[in-house]
């Protein structure tokens, strides 16, 4: 099917201004506090925005995320200096971490395009559903810090928007993956998420990006963004390779959660999709 793109820009400044903060994982990956959209910026909001989660702008400390062809999908990552840069840390096994996803959570995506020598990035996307999405750039230019940078970008079509009950258990090709634990508001909640397959515990997950399962919040409304990582790690002598994995995240905010676990059996990665409403919420 072919997909016809446009890029949209929706509301930085508001978003911004309405994100508090979002998640700091015990062992998580790239997250940094985020500054204003390069071009909603305004003067004398600098401490304001340095307390902002990750993922709610498309520049920060001078680096730029922008898609330059939403059809095929390939953008950039440019530099202080204006140009795209192209030295990048290796960070879970890869150069950069790109999470698609649409405004109302729909169609979860976390891919790994390829760099061009000149640094352009670039990835086949599927993008069956119309609708405004949203892209992650999950990445740590090299001599700087590790950041999340977001732009959004449509697909057009006829919208239908998909609504998503609060849940705790995922059913994905035949495996059922359960979520225990609270997430807290300004305090840290220790997750644990049980893989079974067909009612039997999977006690042989494989690594998949140098980790037993990959955790993705979205904070509902504002998509603020955090790519968290489970304790422990594959052969340190101590980390089972299931049936549990897990995590600690810390939401500042009360308000529901959508969260995305990646996990690998089989030789074949899925994801399982929660929807999570922190303590004291209405269930």
């Amino acid at each position: 099917m072919n997909t016809t793109a446009r890029l949209a820009v929706f509301g930085g400044a508001l978003a911004l201004l309405a994100a508090g903060g979002f998640v700091a994982g015990k062992t998580a990956g790239p997250v940094a506090a985020a500054t204003e959209d390069h071009d909603t910026a305004m003067p004398g909001h600098t401490e304001m925005a340095a307390t902002l989660p990750g993922g709610l702008a498309s520049s920060q400390d001078g680096y730029t995320f922008t898609v330059t062809d939403p059809g095929r999908f390939s953008f950039t990552i440019t530099g202080p200096d204006g140009k795209p840069v192209t030295a990048f840390d290796v960070e879970h096994e890869k150069k950069l971490h790109l999470i698609v996803v649409r405004r109302d959570t729909a169609g979860f995506q976390h891919v790994h395009p390829a760099m061009a020598p000149d640094g352009t990035w670039s990835v086949p996307l599927t993008l069956p559903a119309a609708g405004s999405y949203r892209a992650f750039a999950d990445f740590a230019p090299t001599g700087g810090k590790p950041m999340t940078l977001g732009a959004d970008f449509s697909v057009a079509g006829d919208y239908q928007p998909a609504s998503y009950p609060l849940s705790r258990t995922a059913h994905v090709d035949g495996y059922t993956v359960q979520l225990d634990g609270d997430l807290t508001a300004g305090k840290t909640s220790p997750l644990t998420l049980s893989v079974s397959r067909d009612g039997v515990p999977v006690t042989d997950l494989q690594p998949y990006l140098g980790a037993y399962g990959h955790l993705v919040a979205l904070r509902g409304g504002d998509l603020a963004y955090l790519h968290v990582h489970p304790d422990g790690e594959p052969g340190d002598g101590k980390t089972p390779a299931g049936p549990q994995v897990k995590f600690a995240a810390e939401v500042p905010s009360a308000g529901t959660y959508r969260l995305f676990l990646d996990f690998k059996h089989g030789d074949v990665v899925r994801t399982a999709e929660f929807t999570v409403a922190t303590a004291g919420r209405p269930s």
